[in-house]
């Protein structure tokens, strides 16, 4: 029974790998092993000491990868290069093969040749590993911890892993504890961690987190309507590491030929924070994934549609409305006139840079209809002095003088675009230097007219 549960994991674990190179065409996966070579992996394991059986499985796991594409290794020890006496070495470890296409052969004879020595540094070791991963654009990164203990010299493996996650250096590492004594507590801030307590088990738990590793996982994104339904689509969405915020793809959502939310490949080996950028954004914190199944984000992102258009011929080439939720002064857009863009279901406050500007407020958008706001159309005012000048416009609100604009003082006749109704232009002379020459010469601007005022 025990041969034939090996020759089943064997086949898993290639069905495995064979997955994950049909998605990691594109990118290269880069695993770093550390492997503790502290003294007391000396110590007797089953049938054997811990060290023999650690480095037999390890070289076995390493020319069983031999063949997959786009795989790179390395390999550093800690304990491996001083001995405990007359004084434990807390700086004791060491790049030992560090990465390069094809160096599986120098990574087999490093781990054959290992020799337990000295003590077990976890977080200065952890912390010298940022310096293992050169740059990459198009990398991820893999860090396999094997060890038989604990931190032994005051250090803080969870602040070390943490500082490799700030970085983006890697996503927490894969822990495996090998030996009696389970010391999970320890490691579960550092990263995944697997109790291995038994020579048996050992295989095949490495292979499970080669597997995990080199595996990638799919998913869609559900972007739901009103009634539930996964019909929203083409916006953009970007998943960031939930911890460190540190973008991690960038996605253009598609709904596939199929009519379903197409699949994207998404590395399972960290919580993700989902945004999708709709107007405004809807997001979704703390998304995690099971490695090797298909999995489903789904987030309520009910749209419509909102078309500013002008009245008649448009006199503006280039006129924008501010478009911010109702009662609320944040920005969310800024549309063109004659042009249409897709919000979030609800009510919007417009801000509209006519000349004076145009408030709408409380504009509905509902799901899948177009709400059209019309501007009136302008008119042009052709405005002509004796002299230079200070001038300036007002709106007429009944009485109430709400300024417009200051015009330029030097020109003796100039041209404005306002939106139809009463103004006022009040100005003075440069050469009268008294206020009793002011001049307070009411118009009116009606839609597609000219008016001209002579001052």
């Amino acid at each position: 029974m025990k041969k034939a549960r090996n020759i089943f994991s064997v086949i898993l674990f290639f069905a495995l790998c064979n997955s994950a190179l049909r998605v990691q065409a594109q990118t290269t996966t880069r695993v770093l092993f550390i492997f503790d070579a502290s003294f007391s992996m000396y110590d007797k394991w089953d049938h054997s000491p811990k060290i023999d059986f650690a480095k037999r499985v390890l070289v076995e796991l390493v020319d069983s990868l031999k063949t997959i594409p786009n795989l790179q290794m390395a390999l550093r020890t800690l304990g491996a290069d001083y001995t405990l006496y007359p004084k434990r070495n807390c700086e004791d470890t060491r790049l030992v093969v560090p990465f390069s296409p094809n160096n599986f052969s120098d990574i087999e004879g490093q781990i054959k040749s290992i020799e337990p020595k000295g003590t077990t540094p976890i977080a200065y070791t952890l912390g010298k590993c940022s310096e293992d991963f050169p740059a990459c654009t198009n990398c991820r990164n893999i860090i396999i911890l094997i060890t038989d203990g604990i931190e032994e010299c005051g250090g803080d493996p969870c602040d070390a892993a943490k500082e490799l996650q700030k970085k983006g250096i890697t996503l927490k590492p894969f822990v495996i504890g090998i030996g009696k004594e389970d010391f999970n507590n320890a490691y579960t801030c550092v990263g995944k961690f697997f109790n291995v307590q038994q020579e048996d088990d050992f295989r095949s738990v490495l292979k499970v987190v080669i597997s995990e590793a080199l595996n990638n996982t799919t998913a869609q994104v559900n972007l739901l309507d009103l009634e539930g339904r996964a019909s929203e689509t083409d916006v953009a969405m970007s998943f960031y590491d939930e911890h460190t915020g540190r973008l991690v793809y960038n996605f253009m959502h598609t709904i596939n030929d199929a009519g379903n939310p197409d699949t994207i490949t998404l590395d399972p080996n960290t919580t993700y924070h989902l945004v999708v950028h709709t107007i405004p954004e809807v997001d979704k914190h703390n998304v995690t994934l099971v490695s090797g199944k298909h999995n489903i984000i789904a987030l309520k992102a009910p749209q419509g549609y909102l078309h500013l258009v002008m009245e008649g011929d448009n006199e503006y080439k280039a006129l924008f409305a501010i478009v911010r939720k109702q009662d609320d002064m944040q920005t969310l857009n800024v549309e063109g006139v004659e042009s249409t863009d897709k919000y979030i279901v609800g009510k919007y406050d417009l801000e509209i840079l006519t000349m004076p500007r145009m408030y709408v407020k409380g504009v509905k958008v509902n799901e899948s209809t177009t709400t059209t706001v019309k501007i009136p159309q302008a008119g042009y005012v052709s405005i002509t002095k004796p002299g230079a000048g200070p001038l300036s416009v007002y709106a007429d609100d009944a009485g109430k003088m709400d300024w417009v604009c200051n015009l330029d003082p030097n020109p003796a006749q100039q041209i404005i675009i306002l939106q139809p109704g009463h103004y006022h232009i009040i100005y003075r002379s440069a050469n009268l230097k008294e206020t009793i020459y002011t001049v307070d010469k009411p118009f009116d601007v009606k839609s597609g007219s000219s008016t001209v005022v002579n001052l």
